[in-house]
């Protein structure tokens, strides 16, 4: 707690001296930024806020989906977040640029925590738990960025450090919803920006390179494992272009070792725990994988309306490298007997969307989507080939769709109302006590 007053009590000193004749927030180059949105919502099949997960309520229909409820919902069109970044001149057409980033949730002031959330319902039963899912923001002091690097108009720019993945990136400028937490589905699960799994989001040891000439540009990152040899390490790449009123990108990624958390571990597997000499406080169970994804997205300027395009395929395999119970996962969370054998057959899923953001007015934009996802059946044995809910590993789909209405009241506030209504169908449905949930909400946000 203390290092986390000391981050916030920098900030505030950085923020003082920030020049009072303007309304920036930028003093010699070093700039303080951030967002605080906090809002209202209705769930028809719904689950207490929690108070460390990041998305703070489960906008998305989950197995943990079971009653209706009010509740305050923060973070619904962005995650609330403060920051500071900056860039200095070190030589002609070259810079330091740096930034560092703190999620946190507004209701209760919380540093976000997905992990912690899922550790909190460890043993619950579902109808029994808050909110919580997997997330790559996990406790840490900057868990949404922590950078430094080199940047050239020339010759692109290199960071260094923990920082979103280009396929991150993509879906953040892709989706017609801006990755939303309350509206969007690949905001929400965050799987479609980490090839497959959420905590791949953000890498930390990692490297970015991003370079644009012309109407072109390219973009490549690496994360260092840490570990040895291609275990726990990753591989993006980007190509794209702009031309005339239209922009494209194509992505690659190739995970080995990724984690998937699926939720909270049962009675059963906390008593395991305990007797294996972990606390199930700071302990997490949950599936590994090596995940490939290739994604193509769009978007096309018509004027007032923007259209938005958006497909990737993710295959999950079974691991080449395996991990110990007990690696260290992200926030120093403890993975305890993970699952290392679920992809006999390969999973593969089929992300689409689209949607369209149209500003009626300078101040007021009305935005729609639709979102889909498609999985095969990759179930061994008596369920090969199954196409119903009897199983998570039968065929299946999700599909959402949302609609949210946002007027700009001053340059740094905006009121905003909304709703999303997803559903799952056939495997994708196992083990939910309600397939479908629409989320009306209302809110506001002050962005500085």
């Amino acid at each position: 707690m203390k290092k986390y007053l000391l981050s916030a009590a920098a900030l505030i000193a950085m923020a003082a001296v920030a020049n009072a004749a303007d309304d920036s927030m930028t003093v010699a180059g070093i700039t303080i930024y951030g967002v605080v949105d906090m809002g209202m919502m209705y769930q028809t099949h719904g689950v207490p806020l929690n108070d460390y997960f990041p998305t703070g309520t489960t906008e998305l229909v989950q197995k943990t989906s079971n009653k209706a409820l009010w509740t305050m919902s923060p973070s619904n069109l962005g995650q609330s977040k403060v920051g500071v970044k900056g860039a200095e001149e070190i030589m002609e057409g070259l810079s330091g640029v740096f930034k560092l980033e703190t999620a946190f949730n507004p209701t209760s002031g919380n540093i976000s925590d997905a992990l912690k959330s899922i550790t909190q319902n460890n043993g619950r039963a579902l109808n029994q738990q808050t909110s919580n899912a997997d997330s790559s923001i996990a406790g840490q002091m900057f868990n949404s960025a922590a950078i430094l690097g080199l940047s050239s108009p020339a010759y692109g720019t290199v960071t260094f450090g923990r920082q979103t993945g280009l396929l991150a990136d993509g879906v953040a400028k892709y989706d017609p919803q801006g990755a939303s937490n309350a509206y969007s589905v690949i905001g929400w699960s965050g799987a479609a920006a980490g090839s497959g799994d959420t905590q791949d989001r953000r890498f930390d040891n990692s490297m970015k390179y991003l370079v644009q000439v012309g109407p072109a540009r390219a973009g490549a990152m690496y994360k260092f494992s840490g570990y040895g040899g291609s275990a726990y390490s990753a591989l993006e790449a980007q190509v794209g272009a702009d031309y005339a009123r239209a922009s494209i990108d194509v992505y690659y990624a190739k995970i080995k070792d990724a984690i998937n958390i699926g939720g909270p571990m049962s009675s059963a597997q906390v008593q395991q725990a305990i007797q294996a000499g972990f606390s199930p406080d700071t302990t997490v169970s949950g599936t590994v994988s090596d995940n490939q994804t290739i994604g193509v997205m769009a978007m096309y300027d018509l004027g007032a309306p923007k259209a938005f395009f958006g497909f990737e395929h993710i295959i999950l395999a079974n691991p080449t490298h395996l991990l110990p119970s007990g690696f260290q996962d992200i926030g120093g969370y403890a993975l305890f007997n993970p699952t290392q054998n679920a992809f006999a057959n390969h999973k593969e899923l089929d992300y689409y969307w689209t949607g369209l953001k149209y500003a009626v007015t300078p101040k007021f934009d009305v935005t729609g989507a639709f979102y889909h996802i498609e999985q095969n059946s990759f179930a061994t044995g008596a369920n090969a080939g199954c196409s119903d809910s009897r199983a998570g590993n039968c065929s299946g789909s999700e599909n959402a769709v949302s609609l949210v209405l946002d007027y700009r009241m001053s340059k740094r506030f905006d009121a905003y109302a909304g709703a999303m209504w997803s559903q799952v169908v056939d495997g994708m449905s196992n083990g939910y006590m309600h397939n479908n949930t629409i989320d009306p909400s209302v809110g506001v946000r002050f962005t500085f």
